[in-house]
């Protein structure tokens, strides 16, 4: 992936800073539970705020040269997702304000409750903030078998942006509705959410194609490295290496196939308004 000159001002590095926070209790059985169900996006506070006790507090210490150079990276990721979606905003006449970005490690406070390692990286609509620890990605190669390299980091990062694009859009006001209104069952809200997940994996691909046209940024490799992340964080996949089998109904985020499918739909297209998975998923 070729890095381009620009860089956000949205980025707060809180590694190297000591503290560390609360950390969920319930023992390792929660901690994986929270990682599997909010793998790449999602709402964390149920399990955030199901009961918390105190954590380890981290050192304080100099970042090495090796993690400043991601924290540049993720800025000139982060001003590239401000660039694309303010210029399609733009097109389509809707105002744009961008997310920030957090990086920690361990744990951290957020808008949504404390966020851990553990869980993956998220976006919260509390307050407008992506959460990434970005130790997230070995763990992404090493137990769930993706092919890792910056690309992926850049999908992960354009997911997540898709959450904050739903959010100025009103689609999570309007899944939250529908979750407080009591009236489905979790059967029917787990196609929500599966549709709400793909739906960021689509605007992760019209970011990608849209951003390339403008600044040339792929290489060869790089959009195979997002199906192989797109693959390895589906819900069939995550359920065979967690308990053997697959369980249709209680998928969340969706198949391996159906997240690299709605990807590739968004880099093919470019275009946001071909994005409706609810309409697909939901008929």
């Amino acid at each position: 992936m070729k890095w381009t000159n620009d860089r956000s001002d949205n980025v707060d590095d809180r590694r190297g800073s000591g503290g560390g926070g609360m950390l969920v209790g319930g023992g390792l059985g929660t901690i994986i539970i929270a990682a599997i169900v909010f793998f790449l996006g999602g709402d964390p506070s149920a399990i955030l705020n199901s009961g918390a006790s105190s954590g380890p507090q981290t050192e304080q210490r100099d970042l090495t040269q090796e993690e400043l150079g991601i924290r540049e990276f993720v800025r000139m990721l982060t001003k590239e997702n401000e660039k694309t979606w303010a210029n399609v905003f733009s097109q389509n006449g809707i105002q744009f304000h961008p997310a920030k970005v957090v990086l920690f490690e361990s744990a951290t406070s957020s808008g949504c409750g404390t966020a851990q390692s553990e869980m993956g990286p998220f976006y919260c609509p509390n307050d407008e903030t992506i959460y990434m620890d970005m130790s997230f990605f070995n763990e992404l190669q090493s137990k769930f078998g993706a092919k890792v390299g910056q690309f992926t980091v850049a999908y992960v990062l354009g997911h997540e942006y898709g959450h904050h694009i739903q959010n100025l859009l009103g689609t999570l006001g309007k899944i939250d509705q529908l979750r407080q209104s009591g009236r489905y069952s979790e059967t029917d809200m787990n196609r929500v959410s599966v549709a709400n997940e793909l739906q960021a994996d689509f605007y992760a691909g019209v970011w990608a194609k849209q951003t390339d046209s403008r600044e040339k940024i792929l290489e060869p490799g790089d959009i195979q490295e997002a199906m192989s992340a797109a693959a390895a964080v589906g819900d069939d996949n995550i359920q065979k290496r967690a308990q053997g089998y697959v369980n249709q109904e209680s998928f969340t985020h969706g198949s391996s196939a159906q997240r690299e499918e709605w990807f590739m739909k968004g880099y093919n297209t470019g275009d946001i308004r071909q994005g409706d998975t609810f309409d697909a998923l939901l008929k």
